[in-house]
């Protein structure tokens, strides 16, 4: 009898143990699935039906994204007394993103971001003409790029922070480009209020690939403020001057002495309306600038006095655009009410260099079958008091 209850014993035992080991492995999953959130957010033209995700960490700062374009249409920081408020531009309803998104709002881009010289490039011995969508030239990817495709979101199980895992597979021929491109890329929100961005893309034939996602940012958290008041700090000593279509001429000039010098911290609006020629021809910053460094480090921080939020930024690119919103246009309503006037936001798109398949000088963006197109890029957000 006693034997009995001896076993009786053990097997409670181990049965308490493994119950409470299978309750603490599935803890995580358990709770990243309560920080992401999926709701319905719209009906495009096509009947096509459009869902929102909603990643929440410990702290409260949210990210919204939506599958169409992989847009990121909301994310919050807070300021220096802990209110949480958007810093990202976006339009007011739905429809004004499923309708072409004009200044790619928050959008994933692809397969090129930025702009490919009179809208064609040769690839081992073959010319490729590619969309025309801006001017002479082709822009993030063409008027059909990535920012307009419906992306299949899933909900990443098992990790330590809330994540969503996006892919879309780009068929050989789309907009021009050649090879069948598979794109995964990750969103993550950490419990440090960063947010990182992590791309993947494989190929069965030799194509160029330059991802990036085009949030505007005003760490105002007022939309219809300027962020010429934004303090901005790039870590690159050379930047890449342009043509008049916004083509990068090939020369690397050197930042110092110039407007377009940021290595030490300075207003967004400083030397903005300058008498220089290469501010006229873009109407202010549309230029990419060649960091310093390689692999993951930071290459730039964003300070807003006013409100003492900070966003740094950390890439593993060779190369940062940073445009300052000078072609909007106020022809849409902010969130925060009035419109999404000239220089009301701002970009910091981590990428290669625009026009590398037509500059061999630049670094490459040829991706061949059998190799894995892999970068990442974090926004992370502080306050200073």
């Amino acid at each position: 009898m006693k034997k009995i209850t001896y076993n009786l014993i053990i097997i409670a035992l181990l049965c308490i143990f493994g119950c409470n080991k299978k309750e603490n492995n599935n803890q995580p999953q358990k709770e990243n699935m309560e920080n992401i959130q999926v709701s319905d957010y719209g009906v495009t033209a096509k009947g096509d039906s459009i869902k929102k995700y909603t990643l929440t960490n410990k702290n409260g700062m949210k990210v919204e994204v939506i599958n169409l374009g992989g847009i990121i249409t909301s994310l919050t920081a807070p300021d220096k007394n802990g209110k949480y408020e958007d810093v990202v531009l976006g339009f007011t309803k739905p429809e004004d993103y499923f309708n072409g998104n004009p200044y790619y709002f928050g959008a994933l881009i692809g397969r090129y971001g930025n702009r490919i010289a009179n809208a064609k490039f040769t690839l081992e011995g073959k010319t490729y003409d590619i969309d025309k969508n801006d001017g002479p030239n082709s822009l993030h990817g063409g008027k059909e790029g990535f920012h307009t495709k419906f992306w299949n979101i899933e909900t990443v199980k098992d990790t330590k922070f809330p994540t969503l895992k996006l892919t879309y597979t780009s068929e050989d021929g789309e907009e021009g480009y050649p090879g069948k491109l598979t794109t995964t890329v990750l969103y993550t929100l950490t419990d440090d209020n960063a947010l990182e961005i992590s791309y993947e893309a494989t190929t069965d034939k030799a194509t160029v690939v330059n991802l990036t996602q085009h949030s505007y940012f005003n760490l105002s958290g007022n939309f219809t403020k300027t962020i010429t008041d934004h303090e901005l700090q790039i870590n690159a000593d050379k930047f890449l001057p342009v043509n008049e279509t916004l083509i990068p001429t090939g020369e690397e000039k050197a930042v110092k002495g110039s407007p377009f010098d940021f290595t030490v911290s300075k207003p967004i609006g400083k030397d903005i309306n300058s008498d220089d020629e290469q501010l006229k021809k873009g109407k202010g910053y549309d230029h990419n600038w060649i960091l310093n460094g390689s692999g993951m480090r930071s290459i730039a921080k964003v300070y807003h006095p006013e409100s003492g939020r900070v966003m740094e930024v950390l890439t593993d690119e060779p190369g940062v655009q940073f445009y300052s919103g000078n072609f909007l246009d106020g022809k849409f309503d902010t969130k925060t009410g009035g419109k999404n006037e000239f220089r009301t936001g701002f970009c910091l798109e981590t990428q290669h260099f625009p026009d590398s398949p037509n500059q061999p000088s630049f670094p490459s963006t040829e991706l061949k079958p059998g190799q894995k197109y892999q970068t990442k890029t974090i926004y992370k957000f502080s306050v200073k008091k």
